[in-house]
């Protein structure tokens, strides 16, 4: 399936799916997050700010996150490494670059940031969750051949399409936090955390399928870094809640 990654073309003016797709998962996601922060009663001009703010940097930790990486092909390339509608950006260093914001900007706004980030956290897995289309459209993350009935031809062969796996499992997560968030056991913070450690478990489970992966000596970077952050997560619910008891 040959897919035309150009949405629009106007003279020497181009607009890629990429970015197209980029943009809707922002819009989707600030609107998303200002509903839930007026709920809470927070001013959703913040969720505004702050996402003018934490969108670029994310996609510029991502961006550096996939070149650092992949080094040895951007070193003997150094222009492609702003080409971000290439494709090319690890969500993984998206993550932590929002965390980083988040906790500059909650302290800097006089916020409280595990509030922040639960409000944020089903609008951070709904972008990532239409971002993967994006990759549909470049025509990567995709997996190795097989002859399911729901492989793409990707690349030459019939393939998994980890990109629509990884996507439809986001969704999923989505709504799952959606629910849970209702829930009277959950404490303030906890869905962030429940976030980190959900979308974990699918990317470990699909980065195996997927034959692009960013390796860390033997292992695969994505597969390392989920490990990280659902054992994280995890430690810091039952830190919380035993902190918590003990009071």
């Amino acid at each position: 399936m040959k897919i035309d990654p150009i949405a629009l073309q106007i003279g020497p003016l181009t607009i890629r799916w990429y970015g197209v797709i980029m943009a809707i998962a922002v819009i989707i996601g600030v609107t998303l997050a200002s509903r839930e922060a007026r709920r809470q009663g927070i001013d959703p001009e913040r969720i505004l700010d702050l996402a003018l703010i934490a969108a670029p940097l994310s996609w510029l930790g991502a961006r550096l996150y996939y070149v650092i990486f992949n080094w040895d092909y951007y070193s003997a390339n150094p222009s492609e490494i702003p080409k971000i509608w290439h494709g090319g950006l690890a969500i993984h260093g998206g993550i932590l670059t929002a965390i980083l914001v988040g906790l500059w900007f909650s302290r800097h706004y006089r916020l409280d940031f595990w509030q922040l980030a639960d409000i944020c956290a089903p609008s951070l897995i709904m972008g990532q969750a239409i971002g993967r289309w994006g990759n549909f459209f470049n025509q990567e993350a995709y997996g190795y051949e097989t002859d399911l009935p729901w492989a793409m031809y990707i690349d030459g062969a019939y393939r998994h399409p980890t990109f629509l796996y990884e996507s439809l499992w986001d969704l999923g997560v989505f709504f799952f936090l959606l629910w849970i968030r209702r829930k009277p056991v959950i404490r303030k913070g906890e869905v962030f955390l429940l976030y980190l450690m959900a979308y974990s478990v699918g990317r470990f489970i699909v980065e195996s399928f997927r034959t692009d992966s960013l390796m860390l000596g033997p292992l695969r970077a994505a597969q390392v870094m989920s490990v990280v952050l659902f054992t994280s997560a995890g430690l810091i619910i039952l830190w919380r809640r035993k902190k918590s008891a003990a009071r």
